[in-house]
Protein backbone atom coordinates (compact mmCIF):
# COMPACT_ATOMS: atom_id res chain seq x y z
CA UNK A 1 0.00 0.00 0.00
CA UNK A 2 1.47 3.40 -0.70
CA UNK A 3 1.63 5.86 2.18
CA UNK A 4 2.25 9.42 2.48
CA UNK A 5 3.24 11.02 5.71
CA UNK A 6 2.29 14.47 5.34
CA UNK A 7 3.77 17.09 7.48
CA UNK A 8 2.04 20.75 7.92
CA UNK A 9 4.58 22.94 10.14
CA UNK A 10 2.50 26.65 10.53
CA UNK A 11 3.08 29.37 12.72
CA UNK A 12 1.78 27.78 16.21
CA UNK A 13 1.34 23.85 15.53
CA UNK A 14 2.68 20.85 13.44
CA UNK A 15 -0.38 18.87 11.90
CA UNK A 16 0.69 15.61 10.78
CA UNK A 17 -0.78 12.61 8.69
CA UNK A 18 -0.66 9.41 7.08
CA UNK A 19 -2.77 8.97 4.10
CA UNK A 20 -3.53 6.19 1.40
CA UNK A 21 -3.65 7.07 -1.99
CA UNK A 22 -7.22 6.51 -1.94
CA UNK A 23 -7.10 9.52 0.72
CA UNK A 24 -8.27 7.37 4.02
CA UNK A 25 -6.56 9.41 6.99
CA UNK A 26 -4.59 6.05 8.46
CA UNK A 27 -3.02 8.45 11.46
CA UNK A 28 -3.37 11.83 11.83
CA UNK A 29 -2.05 14.42 14.94
CA UNK A 30 -1.35 17.84 16.05
CA UNK A 31 1.63 18.57 18.13
CA UNK A 32 4.05 21.52 19.25
CA UNK A 33 5.56 23.90 16.48
CA UNK A 34 9.18 25.42 17.20
CA UNK A 35 12.07 23.07 18.77
CA UNK A 36 9.24 20.71 19.91
CA UNK A 37 7.94 19.95 16.57
CA UNK A 38 10.80 17.52 15.66
CA UNK A 39 10.73 14.93 18.69
CA UNK A 40 6.85 15.04 19.04
CA UNK A 41 7.01 13.31 14.87
CA UNK A 42 9.68 11.23 15.71
CA UNK A 43 7.42 9.56 18.46
CA UNK A 44 4.43 9.51 16.22
CA UNK A 45 5.85 7.60 13.72
CA UNK A 46 7.84 5.09 15.29
CA UNK A 47 4.57 2.63 14.48
CA UNK A 48 5.01 3.67 10.73
CA UNK A 49 8.76 3.19 10.09
CA UNK A 50 10.00 1.26 7.10
CA UNK A 51 6.09 1.53 6.07
CA UNK A 52 5.98 4.90 4.55
CA UNK A 53 6.15 5.55 0.88
CA UNK A 54 7.08 9.30 0.62
CA UNK A 55 7.26 12.56 2.82
CA UNK A 56 5.41 15.59 1.95
CA UNK A 57 6.39 19.12 3.61
CA UNK A 58 4.48 22.00 3.19
CA UNK A 59 6.97 24.98 2.89
CA UNK A 60 5.49 28.40 3.15
CA UNK A 61 7.99 30.15 0.55
CA UNK A 62 9.16 29.06 -3.04
CA UNK A 63 10.29 31.93 -4.40
CA UNK A 64 10.33 32.88 -8.26
CA UNK A 65 11.88 28.89 -8.77
CA UNK A 66 9.28 26.34 -7.55
CA UNK A 67 5.69 26.00 -9.10
CA UNK A 68 4.90 23.00 -7.73
CA UNK A 69 5.85 20.22 -5.72
CA UNK A 70 9.76 19.39 -5.90
CA UNK A 71 11.44 16.19 -4.34
CA UNK A 72 14.22 16.88 -1.47
CA UNK A 73 17.49 16.42 -2.72
CA UNK A 74 20.66 18.01 -1.31
CA UNK A 75 20.61 20.72 -3.49
CA UNK A 76 17.08 21.75 -2.78
CA UNK A 77 17.88 21.93 0.73
CA UNK A 78 20.79 24.41 -0.09
CA UNK A 79 18.13 26.52 -2.13
CA UNK A 80 15.62 26.13 0.43
CA UNK A 81 17.87 27.65 2.99
CA UNK A 82 18.36 30.47 0.58
CA UNK A 83 14.75 30.91 0.89
CA UNK A 84 14.72 31.21 5.09
CA UNK A 85 14.63 35.02 5.40
CA UNK A 86 11.73 35.47 2.98
CA UNK A 87 9.09 33.30 5.67
CA UNK A 88 11.57 32.68 8.74
CA UNK A 89 8.35 31.83 10.60
CA UNK A 90 7.80 29.06 8.58
CA UNK A 91 10.72 27.69 5.72
CA UNK A 92 13.18 27.81 9.28
CA UNK A 93 11.42 25.07 10.88
CA UNK A 94 9.92 23.08 7.82
CA UNK A 95 13.66 23.21 6.87
CA UNK A 96 14.83 21.55 10.29
CA UNK A 97 11.62 19.08 10.46
CA UNK A 98 13.07 18.17 6.51
CA UNK A 99 16.79 17.22 8.09
CA UNK A 100 15.42 15.87 11.11
CA UNK A 101 13.08 13.41 8.87
CA UNK A 102 16.38 12.49 6.68
CA UNK A 103 17.94 11.93 10.21
CA UNK A 104 15.12 9.21 11.06
CA UNK A 105 15.13 7.37 7.67
CA UNK A 106 17.75 8.79 5.10
CA UNK A 107 15.83 6.26 2.84
CA UNK A 108 12.77 7.86 2.53
CA UNK A 109 11.62 10.22 -0.30
CA UNK A 110 11.02 13.49 0.65
CA UNK A 111 8.53 16.00 -1.46
CA UNK A 112 8.08 19.60 -0.68
CA UNK A 113 5.04 21.60 -1.07
CA UNK A 114 5.16 25.12 -1.74
CA UNK A 115 2.30 28.05 -0.52
CA UNK A 116 3.19 29.84 -3.08
CA UNK A 117 2.77 27.51 -5.97
CA UNK A 118 -1.06 28.39 -6.32
CA UNK A 119 -0.08 31.74 -7.13
CA UNK A 120 2.91 31.31 -9.39
CA UNK A 121 1.03 32.74 -12.31
CA UNK A 122 -0.35 35.58 -10.91
CA UNK A 123 -0.82 38.68 -13.49
CA UNK A 124 1.79 40.83 -13.94
CA UNK A 125 -0.24 43.46 -13.13
CA UNK A 126 -1.24 41.90 -9.62
CA UNK A 127 2.56 40.33 -9.08
CA UNK A 128 4.19 43.58 -9.59
CA UNK A 129 5.28 46.28 -7.27
CA UNK A 130 5.74 49.80 -8.22
CA UNK A 131 8.96 50.12 -7.57
CA UNK A 132 12.23 50.86 -9.11
CA UNK A 133 13.04 48.33 -12.47
CA UNK A 134 16.71 47.85 -10.66
CA UNK A 135 14.47 46.24 -7.55
CA UNK A 136 12.11 44.29 -9.41
CA UNK A 137 14.99 42.81 -11.56
CA UNK A 138 16.27 41.45 -7.85
CA UNK A 139 13.06 39.37 -7.46
CA UNK A 140 11.25 42.00 -5.58
CA UNK A 141 7.79 40.72 -6.33
CA UNK A 142 4.44 39.98 -4.93
CA UNK A 143 4.53 36.06 -3.90
CA UNK A 144 0.90 35.10 -2.09
CA UNK A 145 0.78 32.63 0.02
CA UNK A 146 -1.85 29.58 1.59
CA UNK A 147 -1.88 28.52 -1.81
CA UNK A 148 -2.04 24.87 -0.77
CA UNK A 149 -5.41 26.05 0.56
CA UNK A 150 -6.41 27.93 -1.40
CA UNK A 151 -6.43 25.51 -4.27
CA UNK A 152 -8.03 23.41 -2.29
CA UNK A 153 -11.01 25.61 -1.08
CA UNK A 154 -11.28 25.78 -4.73
CA UNK A 155 -11.45 22.66 -5.81
CA UNK A 156 -14.05 21.48 -3.33
CA UNK A 157 -16.17 24.86 -3.84
CA UNK A 158 -16.34 23.91 -7.24
CA UNK A 159 -17.57 20.52 -6.57
CA UNK A 160 -20.03 21.26 -4.08
CA UNK A 161 -21.30 23.63 -6.66
CA UNK A 162 -21.44 21.57 -9.87
CA UNK A 163 -17.66 22.55 -11.33
CA UNK A 164 -19.00 26.02 -13.06
CA UNK A 165 -15.93 26.79 -15.02
CA UNK A 166 -16.25 30.89 -15.03
CA UNK A 167 -16.53 30.43 -11.06
CA UNK A 168 -15.38 33.72 -9.46
CA UNK A 169 -14.55 32.89 -5.90
CA UNK A 170 -12.89 34.93 -3.26
CA UNK A 171 -11.26 32.14 -0.56
CA UNK A 172 -10.72 33.45 2.85
CA UNK A 173 -8.23 31.78 5.22
CA UNK A 174 -8.43 33.03 8.03
CA UNK A 175 -6.54 31.42 10.95
CA UNK A 176 -2.91 32.14 13.10
CA UNK A 177 -1.95 33.23 9.50
CA UNK A 178 -4.78 34.95 7.08
CA UNK A 179 -4.87 35.56 3.40
CA UNK A 180 -7.52 36.46 0.70
CA UNK A 181 -7.32 35.27 -3.03
CA UNK A 182 -9.26 35.76 -6.10
CA UNK A 183 -9.88 33.09 -7.90
CA UNK A 184 -11.49 32.56 -11.22
CA UNK A 185 -12.22 29.46 -12.91
CA UNK A 186 -9.94 27.68 -10.85
CA UNK A 187 -7.17 29.73 -11.29
CA UNK A 188 -5.78 32.50 -8.55
CA UNK A 189 -5.64 36.25 -10.27
CA UNK A 190 -5.12 38.22 -6.90
CA UNK A 191 -4.24 37.65 -3.28
CA UNK A 192 -3.36 39.64 -0.02
CA UNK A 193 -0.06 38.74 0.60
CA UNK A 194 2.91 39.64 -0.87
CA UNK A 195 6.53 39.45 -0.92
CA UNK A 196 6.69 37.83 2.53
CA UNK A 197 3.72 36.64 4.56
CA UNK A 198 3.66 39.15 6.36
CA UNK A 199 1.60 41.80 3.75
CA UNK A 200 -2.39 41.85 3.62
CA UNK A 201 -4.62 41.06 6.56
CA UNK A 202 -4.33 41.11 10.65
CA UNK A 203 -3.30 38.27 11.78
CA UNK A 204 -2.55 36.83 15.18
CA UNK A 205 0.69 37.86 15.94
CA UNK A 206 1.80 39.35 12.48
CA UNK A 207 0.75 43.29 11.18
CA UNK A 208 -0.03 42.48 8.07
CA UNK A 209 -0.04 45.80 5.50
CA UNK A 210 1.42 49.08 7.17
CA UNK A 211 2.89 52.06 5.51
CA UNK A 212 6.11 51.72 4.68
CA UNK A 213 7.32 54.95 5.74
CA UNK A 214 6.54 54.02 8.86
CA UNK A 215 8.68 51.59 9.30
CA UNK A 216 11.37 53.90 7.97
CA UNK A 217 10.52 56.45 10.75
CA UNK A 218 11.08 53.47 13.34
CA UNK A 219 14.22 53.20 11.51
CA UNK A 220 15.66 56.61 11.77
CA UNK A 221 14.44 56.45 15.59
CA UNK A 222 17.05 53.73 15.69
CA UNK A 223 15.31 50.39 15.73
CA UNK A 224 17.38 47.71 14.04
CA UNK A 225 15.94 45.60 10.79
CA UNK A 226 15.55 42.24 13.24
CA UNK A 227 13.77 44.55 16.33
CA UNK A 228 11.25 45.56 13.81
CA UNK A 229 10.94 42.02 12.16
CA UNK A 230 10.53 40.82 15.70
CA UNK A 231 7.57 43.35 16.69
CA UNK A 232 5.65 42.77 13.07
CA UNK A 233 6.04 39.07 12.87
CA UNK A 234 5.67 38.03 16.52
CA UNK A 235 4.24 41.23 18.70
CA UNK A 236 1.42 42.48 16.54
CA UNK A 237 -1.71 41.54 15.30
CA UNK A 238 -4.65 40.50 17.20
CA UNK A 239 -1.99 39.75 19.89
CA UNK A 240 -0.41 43.35 19.38
CA UNK A 241 -3.58 45.34 19.44
CA UNK A 242 -5.56 43.52 22.38
CA UNK A 243 -2.65 43.49 24.73
CA UNK A 244 -4.29 40.09 25.43
CA UNK A 245 -3.96 37.46 22.67
CA UNK A 246 -3.62 36.50 19.41
CA UNK A 247 -6.44 33.65 20.30
CA UNK A 248 -9.19 34.34 18.44
CA UNK A 249 -11.61 32.62 20.23
CA UNK A 250 -10.18 33.70 23.38
CA UNK A 251 -10.12 37.59 22.44
CA UNK A 252 -14.40 36.68 21.36
CA UNK A 253 -15.10 35.64 24.93
CA UNK A 254 -12.96 38.61 25.92
CA UNK A 255 -14.88 40.83 24.16
CA UNK A 256 -17.88 39.71 25.08
CA UNK A 257 -16.56 40.49 28.16
CA UNK A 258 -16.32 44.38 27.67
CA UNK A 259 -12.45 43.70 27.26
CA UNK A 260 -11.69 47.28 24.91
CA UNK A 261 -8.61 45.58 23.79
CA UNK A 262 -10.34 42.33 22.33
CA UNK A 263 -13.02 44.61 21.27
CA UNK A 264 -10.34 46.81 18.95
CA UNK A 265 -8.59 43.70 17.89
CA UNK A 266 -11.93 42.13 16.37
CA UNK A 267 -12.89 45.89 15.01
CA UNK A 268 -9.80 45.60 13.55
CA UNK A 269 -9.66 42.31 12.04
CA UNK A 270 -13.15 42.94 10.34
CA UNK A 271 -12.59 46.09 8.59
CA UNK A 272 -9.36 44.77 6.96
CA UNK A 273 -10.97 42.13 5.75
CA UNK A 274 -13.70 43.79 4.44
CA UNK A 275 -11.44 46.15 2.83
CA UNK A 276 -9.71 42.73 1.25
CA UNK A 277 -12.93 41.47 0.32
CA UNK A 278 -13.72 44.44 -1.31
CA UNK A 279 -10.50 44.54 -3.26
CA UNK A 280 -10.89 41.03 -4.43
CA UNK A 281 -14.57 41.37 -5.90
CA UNK A 282 -13.06 44.57 -8.05
CA UNK A 283 -10.28 42.12 -9.47
CA UNK A 284 -12.78 39.33 -10.19
CA UNK A 285 -15.12 41.81 -11.60
CA UNK A 286 -18.03 40.02 -9.20
CA UNK A 287 -18.58 37.53 -7.08
CA UNK A 288 -20.45 34.09 -7.27
CA UNK A 289 -18.93 32.36 -4.22
CA UNK A 290 -17.45 33.62 -0.97
CA UNK A 291 -15.38 29.80 1.35
CA UNK A 292 -14.56 30.97 4.90
CA UNK A 293 -11.69 28.43 5.76
CA UNK A 294 -9.18 28.16 8.46
CA UNK A 295 -9.26 27.96 11.95
CA UNK A 296 -11.39 30.96 12.29
CA UNK A 297 -12.81 30.97 9.12
CA UNK A 298 -14.24 27.74 9.07
CA UNK A 299 -15.06 27.28 12.77
CA UNK A 300 -16.69 30.69 13.76
CA UNK A 301 -20.27 30.28 12.36
CA UNK A 302 -20.45 34.31 13.86
CA UNK A 303 -18.12 35.53 11.31
CA UNK A 304 -19.87 34.22 8.55
CA UNK A 305 -23.08 36.14 10.06
CA UNK A 306 -21.20 39.64 10.40
CA UNK A 307 -19.92 38.98 6.77
CA UNK A 308 -23.03 38.28 5.33
CA UNK A 309 -24.79 41.58 7.10
CA UNK A 310 -21.63 43.85 6.08
CA UNK A 311 -21.53 42.57 2.42
CA UNK A 312 -24.79 42.29 1.48
CA UNK A 313 -23.98 44.91 -1.39
CA UNK A 314 -22.24 42.01 -3.08
CA UNK A 315 -25.90 40.90 -4.26
CA UNK A 316 -26.81 37.05 -4.04
CA UNK A 317 -23.64 34.84 -4.07
CA UNK A 318 -23.12 31.68 -2.03
CA UNK A 319 -20.98 31.27 1.34
CA UNK A 320 -19.61 28.18 2.19
CA UNK A 321 -17.30 27.06 5.18
CA UNK A 322 -14.39 24.48 4.34
CA UNK A 323 -12.33 23.15 6.46
CA UNK A 324 -8.78 23.52 5.96
CA UNK A 325 -6.91 20.33 3.85
CA UNK A 326 -3.64 21.08 3.10
CA UNK A 327 -2.41 17.61 3.72
CA UNK A 328 -5.21 15.59 1.53
CA UNK A 329 -3.82 17.82 -1.38
CA UNK A 330 -0.63 17.10 -0.93
CA UNK A 331 -0.89 13.66 -0.55
CA UNK A 332 -2.55 13.10 -3.87
CA UNK A 333 -0.08 15.40 -5.18
CA UNK A 334 3.26 14.18 -4.19
CA UNK A 335 2.21 10.48 -4.73
CA UNK A 336 1.07 10.91 -8.08
CA UNK A 337 3.96 12.73 -8.84
CA UNK A 338 6.26 9.68 -7.21
CA UNK A 339 4.38 7.24 -9.50
CA UNK A 340 5.04 9.38 -12.72
CA UNK A 341 8.41 9.54 -11.97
Amino acid sequence: MELALVVNLGSSSLKGAVIDRAGERLWQGQGPGGSGASPWLAEQLEPWRGRLTLAAHRVVHGGERFSGPARITPELVEALEALVPLAPLHNGPALALIRALIAWDPALEQWACFDTAFHHHLPEAAYTYALPARWRAQGLRRFGFHGLNHQHVSETVAARLGHPTQLRLISCHLGAGCSLAAIQAGRSIDTTMGYTPLEGLVMASRSGSVDPGLLLHLMREGLRPDQIDQALSRESGLLGLSELSGDWAELRRAAAAGHRGARLALAVFQHRLLAGIGAMAASLGGVDAIALSGGIGANDALLEIELRERLGWLGPIEWLRVPSDEEGLMARQCLALATAA
